[in-house]
């Protein structure tokens, strides 16, 4: 007998009560039952590498740049980072050195299995790192390098600055016109790639203009007596001088021009866009005129409020255009990041293709078919410690690059052979 029932229960009507029991028993299990769980969701960092010359000959423009980087990442964490997912950059002091750019390339890929590159460094170091980031599908982009030659390394090699096609063009435009300057001199660095492109698209636009070159002298970085070349420039007469260089050959050259009795105004591009100018040139530089990528003074709203952030974090340092190429870059990453859903390489090498009219510190940034940033401009003038603005020259518009179907395993196979 069951306990608190009066009367037995018959063999026959406990069949009927054991399989109800069983069923109100099993129910009573699923609805206490967990639900099945879901996968989880990805809360891992999302590596970025950083490349750049942070104790070599030019290392104001590697700490001008991952401070930009630094100070984006800061930015998407505080704001809860990309789909929930923290950015951590793993840095690296390339010294100015292609091979040991190259190096580090492999490094930040094969051992801290990083999913992109931000390439903080020159041009020459730049292509030597982008065979092993096109290899290894792995999306890189310079901030700086405006040799055209750094982006035909492949489909995944990217920057965010103009080319120096656009650049030469841009001073030699300004020189015959607004300058009205007949004749010109060259002095530039010919083991640099930089300073050998930007002398041949000057000398080509300056032609095109109506301009002459008189003269067209050579030195190697770190060179500390330019004499003999600018008196043969001197005796040329040029109208002006175009030394496409790094900030600190061109401060010497621009002394010992000037110590010379050179007066002529003295033409360059975004090499000597650097903190150290001005302490490493003084008064020399007066009277010249740079193209480079944006004007710190500039009023608009968006720059106004970098410049007075970056200048807050760094004390009080004003940020070059290094430093603004730099958080477009690191900005134009997380974008893509953002579009593509994913930091699967070949994905996020669509994404930034597909870059289009992405608003930059730097100007209005679209990527063109060769991966290049299609943006304007600006030429300042040089004078009592301050960069003057003068100029801002658009480049024409074109459309960016489309996406490219990601290889398949066989493809991608027979591409690394």
């Amino acid at each position: 007998m069951i306990p608190g029932l009066k009367k037995p229960i018959s063999v026959s009507k406990a069949k009927v009560f054991l399989p109800i029991a069983i069923v109100l028993m099993a129910l009573a299990f699923s609805c206490t039952r967990q639900p099945e769980e879901k996968d989880p969701v990805d809360r891992s960092t999302i590596k970025i590498g950083y490349f750049g010359d942070l104790t070599g000959p030019n290392y104001n423009f590697g700490k001008s740049a991952i401070n930009g980087v630094l100070m984006v990442a800061d930015e998407v964490n505080q704001a809860g980072g990309i789909n929930g997912r923290r950015i951590d950059v793993v840095i690296e002091d390339d010294r100015g050195s292609p091979e040991e750019a190259a190096r580090l390339t492999a490094k930040l890929i094969d051992q801290d299995k990083v999913i992109a590159i931000i390439a903080g460094g020159t041009s020459g170091n730049s292509r030597a790192a982008a065979p092993k980031a096109q290899s290894s599908h792995i999306p890189l982009i310079s901030p700086s390098s405006t040799d055209p030659a750094v982006t035909q390394a492949g489909d995944y090699i990217f920057r965010a600055c103009f080319v120096d096609s656009f650049q030469g063009e841009v001073m030699a435009r300004f020189a015959a016109n607004t300058l009205k300057a007949q004749k010109a001199a060259i002095i530039f660095d010919f083991n640099s790639p930089y300073g050998r492109g930007l002398s041949d698209y000057f000398e080509l636009s300056f032609a095109k203009f109506g301009g002459r070159i008189v003269s067209k002298q050579s030195y190697t970085q770190g060179d500390a007596d330019f004499k003999g070349q600018l008196s043969t420039i001197r005796a040329a007469e040029p109208d002006v001088i175009y030394i496409p260089g790094y900030y600190g050959d061109v401060t010497l050259i621009a002394k010992q021009a000037r110590q010379l009795g050179l007066t002529q105004p003295l033409l360059g591009g975004d090499g000597w866009d650097a903190p150290e100018l001005w302490p490493l040139g003084g008064d020399a530089l007066n009277g010249s005129y740079i193209s480079t990528h944006y004007s710190v003074d500039d009023p608009s709203p968006a720059i106004r409020s970098f410049v007075d952030e970056y200048m807050r974090r760094y004390g009080n340092l004003m940020p070059d255009a290094h430093a603004a190429l730099a958080y477009d870059a690191a900005r134009i990453l997380f974008d893509a990041i953002t579009r593509a859903g994913t930091t699967d390489g070949p994905k996020l090498r669509d994404a930034l293709a597909q870059t289009k009219d992405f608003s930059g510190v730097t100007g209005m940034i679209s990527m063109d078919a060769n991966r290049d940033a299609v943006k304007p401009a600006v030429v300042l003038k040089l004078m009592d410690v301050r960069f003057i603005y003068q100029e801002t020259v658009q480049p024409a518009r074109v459309a960016p690059s489309p996406a490219t179907p990601s290889p398949t395993p066989a493809q991608s196979r027979r591409s690394a052979t």
